[in-house]
C-alpha cells in the first residue's frame, strides 16, 4: 500500500520504476558492494517527477 507522501504514478512512470529496481535486483545478484547508487537517484527522479506534476494538475 503506498503512503500518502508518494505520488500516483502513471503507466510509463510505473514501467520506468519497474525496470530501475529489476536493473537494481540485477546488480543485487552481484554482490552487496556494487555501486546502485545512480540507479537509485533515477527512482528518485522519477518520483520527484511525479510529485511535481500531481501538484501542477491538482492547482488547476
Amino acid at each position: 500500500m503506498a503512503s500518502p507522501d508518494e505520488p500516483k504514478l502513471t503507466a510509463g512512470e510505473k514501467a520506468k520504476v519497474t525496470w530501475l529496481i529489476g536493473r537494481m535486483a540485477k546488480r543485487g545478484l552481484a554482490g552487496e558492494q556494487v555501486y546502485q547508487g545512480d540507479l537509485e537517484r533515477k527512482v528518485e527522479g522519477v518520483l520527484e517527477g511525479a510529485r511535481k506534476r500531481q501538484e501542477r494538475d491538482s492547482a488547476q
